[in-house]
């Protein structure tokens, strides 16, 4: 659920091979499911969903993550801990956008992201489609750096996953400990976004 992330971590159109191709992917791949889902792509739009894969696999593995989520376990959030998490991560990475990617500012970042999206929406998986509306609609890129953002993403998540009425709880849990997680976050990112641009250009990732 970690939207701004990933497609931030898509590249750029200036340095990257197939940018337009790679956020689809990485965006659609939040609901393409095995090999089958991803083969039904072109080999570009596939590319993006590896990339999307590979953040998710090297997230959910590293010691920093795990350190957040457990925290956000023991406050209360169970098997929700990882989502909150995510969004809590970009939430930090949304407050801080003009440090992380000084070239553009979010609002410019975020408009590009819908208009792009919007145009290839044809390409994304049909259940995905009513979420990304609503993300432009409601401008949720932006509005993830700001505590409310946060606050309204994570409550709208828990009303429409079932049994997740916990996240409603997650903003709360997570701003009552920000520093906590400002400095997880901070040793963290680095360290993802060094490693996707060392693969970013790689093709053979498994998917």
């Amino acid at each position: 659920m970690n939207f701004l992330a990933h497609l931030l971590l898509s590249g750029s159109p200036a340095t990257t091979p197939d940018y337009a191709d790679i956020v689809v992917g990485n965006f659609a791949a939040e609901a393409v499911r095995g090999r089958a889902g991803l083969l039904a792509y072109p080999e570009p739009v596939q590319r993006g969903i590896r990339l999307h894969r590979f953040i998710d696999s090297f997230t959910d593995a590293h010691p920093v993550v795990r350190r957040t989520t457990a925290r956000l376990r023991a406050a209360g959030l169970g098997k929700w801990a990882g989502v909150v998490a995510d969004m809590g991560y970009d939430h930090l990475l949304a407050r801080d956008f003009a440090h992380h990617h000084p070239a553009e500012p979010l609002p410019q970042f975020a408009r590009r992201q819908y208009a792009l999206l919007h145009a290839r929406r044809h390409e994304i998986p049909e259940r995905l489609r009513p979420l990304l509306h609503h993300m432009r609609l409601g401008d949720w890129l932006t509005g993830y750096a700001h505590p409310t953002g946060l606050a309204q993403a994570l409550q709208g998540l828990s009303r429409r996953v079932p049994a997740g009425a916990v996240m409603a709880t997650g903003a709360a849990a997570f701003l009552a400990e920000l520093p906590a997680y400002e400095a997880d976050f901070a040793e963290f990112w680095p360290e993802l976004r060094a490693e996707v641009a060392g693969r970013i250009m790689s093709s053979g990732w498994d998917g």
